[in-house]
């Protein structure tokens, strides 16, 4: 069982950089046909700038592009932007990449990123999980020339780069602000990236073809097709029969059994966490009970209880047989090794005899009942690892029911508050917008708290993550992040339980295939193999 292991950099930075920016195009012995790539993810709408979830911005990253590219160690590159600088506390100025040209032939510049943020900010209202928070801050911005884009915040916006490297560029209409319902109802979706929208069905498929005048270089394959299979088994048996030359989300458990096969297979940590989240806020929650099934006090507004629960909880069954070696067992919101990570925060091994005498301590020595929920299908071994979860809080007396449901009734039901304490996960740009989203209290002015279903509170820790943010990308501001997450983690509002490993299969078609930490799947992380 391996406690604590380190977030290796990896090497092939600089490759997976001109992979994603389109500078690496392919010579005429790599070119192939069409690529064929089975994938969990369900693109839910073709509106670029409607949802930030990995389903929408993974496919959608084929059309559109971003000003500002993040590498596999989450640091800043240029993307649409081939530089950015502060003029001030609430100035900034981005230079525009020149002869960049959208798929309908019309030249980009400095009118389609004003168009973009306005959309954005002004226009849209999308569901939790929008872009609006990262521009909210932006009180006004302009184009001075084709080339620059002047930026002007309501107060001081450090980060402010970090969020353009999830916001992708659309060009912008004759007039007016292209809504939702016209995208998904088929106005083409009109970018500048490697490939051209053809076609959507939505739940079943997306087909590309490449853009031959991309600025970045001439992309590897004519045509992708993506596949929606959201059955894990259904898409290794489809890359299995030759069906399909690339899967992502592959169960680990089916590694072995697929390169008996001839299948490849490429992994990388994640940039994500999965944990236990408790609901701290009220007095008593559905599904907690005494031994007798009669309602108790809210347990987790107790720190030591959430202290017994968190030394109760035994990773390495998790990392070591659920996701079998490919995870790394976590104690903060991102893999040890990335910006902004505590070097003194590692997983500790399960001490159960201390676990009970804290329990007892805070008046449970006989432990108490609860329903522990989870999506089914959604993170890999999620199902198991609620089963797993539950089995070692029984060792002090904590009997949990494991409650599996479907991601859309899950996330449904958490957001009602039909659950007292359950397993999610989430990912993000940095850790500071995890802790943002994830751990700060919930501010709908500040915009803290949206993922923060238990309304937990903090304020020595909230102003400790506000300095943190004001202060500009680097050391200083990876130091002022990892102190906060100490204090936080300190307290216990969540327990991190993994970090799981992006899992991708790939057949004989294809050369490699470049993984990203942000669990992209995409035809440009796919290099063709040589003939």
């Amino acid at each position: 069982m391996k406690l604590g292991s380190p977030f290796r950099p990896r090497l092939l930075s600089a490759l997976l950089i001109s992979i994603f920016l389109g500078s690496a195009p392919a010579t005429p012995a790599q070119e192939r046909g069409e690529l064929r790539i089975a994938t969990s993810y369900k693109l839910m709408t073709l509106d670029p700038q409607y949802a930030n979830l990995n389903e929408n911005t993974s496919l959608l990253s084929h059309i559109y592009e971003r000003l500002v590219y993040q590498d596999d160690n989450l640091e800043l590159k240029p993307g649409l932007a081939t530089s950015w600088r502060p003029l001030s506390d609430t100035q900034w100025a981005f230079k525009l990449r020149d002869k960049v040209r959208f798929h309908d032939g019309s030249a980009f510049d400095a009118d389609d990123v004003v168009y973009t943020i306005e959309r954005i900010r002004d226009f849209l209202k999308p569901p939790s999980g929008g872009f609006r928070s990262y521009v909210s801050g932006i009180k006004s911005v302009s184009a001075p020339d084709p080339l620059t884009v002047l930026i002007e915040t309501d107060g001081a916006v450090p980060n402010l780069p970090l969020f353009f490297s999830s916001i992708f560029v659309m060009n912008r209409p004759a007039e007016g602000f292209e809504t939702t319902e016209d995208l998904n109802a088929g106005h083409p979706p009109n970018g500048t990236g490697p490939y051209r929208f053809e076609s959507w069905s939505s739940g079943e498929s997306l087909r590309l073809a490449r853009n031959d005048d991309y600025w970045g270089g001439k992309p590897a394959w004519s045509k992708v097709t993506f596949r929606v299979i959201e059955n894990p088994a259904a898409r290794v048996a489809a890359l299995s029969t030759g069906e399909v030359d690339v899967a992502d989300a592959i169960p680990a458990r089916d590694v072995a059994s697929l390169k008996e096969r001839g299948a490849r297979v490429a992994s990388v940590g994640a940039a994500r966490v999965n944990f236990v989240q408790f609901d701290v806020a009220r007095d008593t929650l559905p599904g907690v009970t005494d031994k007798s099934g009669e309602p108790i006090a809210n347990p987790f507004k107790n720190p030591l209880v959430r202290r017994a629960l968190t030394l109760a909880t035994d990773r390495g069954i998790l990392v070591d047989k659920i996701l079998a070696g490919y995870g790394t067992a976590a104690a903060q919101v991102f893999p040890n090794g990335l910006p902004g990570t505590s070097a003194k925060l590692l997983p500790e091994a399960p001490n159960y005899d201390e676990a009970k005498m804290l329990l007892a301590k805070a008046g449970f020595p006989d432990g108490f009942n609860l329903v522990l929920a989870g999506p089914a299908g959604r993170y890999p071994g999620d199902a198991e690892s609620l089963q797993a979860v539950a089995q070692s809080w029984a060792r002090i007396g904590v009997n949990a029911q494991p409650a599996a449901a479907p991601f859309s009734v899950f996330n449904t039901k958490r957001a009602a508050g039909d659950y007292g304490v359950w397993y999610g996960g989430t990912s993000g740009e940095a850790v500071d917008i995890i802790l943002h989203t994830l751990l700060a209290s919930p501010d709908p002015e500040r915009g803290t708290g949206a993922l923060n279903f238990g309304k937990y509170r903090n304020e020595a820790f909230d102003a400790m993550l506000a300095r943190a943010e004001s202060i500009a990308v680097g050391p200083e501001r990876n130091a002022a992040l990892a102190q906060a997450t100490e204090l936080v983690m300190a307290d216990q509002p969540i327990i991190p339980l993994y970090h799981f490993h992006h899992i991708v299969g790939y057949g004989s078609r294809i050369g490699s295939y470049v993984l990203h930490p942000r669990g992209w799947t995409t035809a440009m992380q796919t290099l063709p193999a040589m003939e």
